[in-house]
């Protein structure tokens, strides 16, 4: 199997050329190659119940595969136990509306760690994703797919080693790497192939290969200050020299023979960017 390809959300370019509607999404994802789309819930659960099975059937037409964000506002590790209630029902909806249309996996922020140690929001993190999961399967949506997050800013719980950590509560669960998160929280950390090559031993020895293969992925460009970590995201075409270069974890992809899902993150050129990726991929493929 091959690495898919995909944006998160409508680029600008969505409805520049003449398109409203999400069910048209895979005919527009159609003339760039791209076979996934992230439906975005970010700002909470919206869309309805007949939406989403639209969707989700125009997506099952095209033969074409989606993923679900959940609200950003989800804290796993939040000291207050009614918000961590929350926060297990905003993924129970998130999955929900994941089921209505068809999309397997759900990608979950992983919350902060400002006023306890990493250690206990790490700990109170693992406790919500198990509680998550159990409710998950008593609402009969035990097929759909939780994804922890990597996070961008030096205060929030989500280096790679702590969504492994966060994944190892149950073997359904799968990491969405996000690699300009984690180079924005160590300040451009991410400078050759062998940064890339020891975070995908790190999956495959954390979780094993079977779900390191298939991990989730978001891409993008972001720019970061050298306190906090990730300020804001920017495009492959005006990334101000921000990195990280996505070639080199394109190739060593490519060689491994692995299929992880990516999911492009750019602001506004997100599907385009995605592209550019995506036919990199394929040359490295066909090397």
């Amino acid at each position: 199997m091959n690495a898919v390809f995909g944006p998160a959300g409508s680029a600008e370019s969505f409805k520049e050329m003449g398109y409203k509607k999400s069910t048209q999404l895979p005919e527009y994802l159609k003339k760039f190659g791209l076979t996934h789309f992230e439906y975005q819930c970010g700002q909470g659960v919206r869309v309805s119940e007949e939406s989403a099975r639209e969707i989700g059937e125009a997506f099952k037409n095209a033969g074409m595969t989606l993923s679900l964000h959940a609200p950003y506002f989800i804290s796993l590790s939040g000291t207050d136990e009614e918000k961590r209630l929350n926060s297990i029902n905003y993924i129970l909806a998130s999955a929900k509306a994941a089921k209505a249309m068809g999309a397997q996996r759900i990608v979950i922020h992983s919350g902060s760690c400002a006023k306890i140690s990493r250690e206990e929001a790490l700990e109170l993190a693992k406790d919500t994703m198990k509680k998550a999961r159990q409710a998950l399967i008593s609402e009969g949506l035990e097929d759909i797919i939780c994804c922890p997050e990597t996070m961008g800013k030096v205060n929030q719980l989500g280096t790679l080693e702590e969504v492994i950590e966060i994944c190892k509560v149950d073997d359904t669960f799968l990491p969405t790497v996000d690699f300009g998160h984690l180079n924005a929280r160590t300040f451009g950390g991410i400078k050759s192939k062998e940064d890339y090559a020891l975070m995908l031993d790190k999956l495959e020895n954390g979780l094993g290969i079977e779900r390191a293969r298939v991990f989730h992925s978001h891409f993008s460009k972001i720019m970061f200050t050298e306190k906090g970590g990730e300020k804001m995201h920017l495009t492959f075409g005006d990334n101000q020299s921000y990195g990280p270069d996505y070639e080199p974890l394109m190739e060593l992809i490519a060689k491994k023979g692995w299929s992880p899902v990516f999911v492009c993150e750019s602001a506004g050129t997100q599907t385009e960017d995605a592209k550019e990726m995506m036919d990199y991929y394929n040359n490295c493929k066909n090397m």
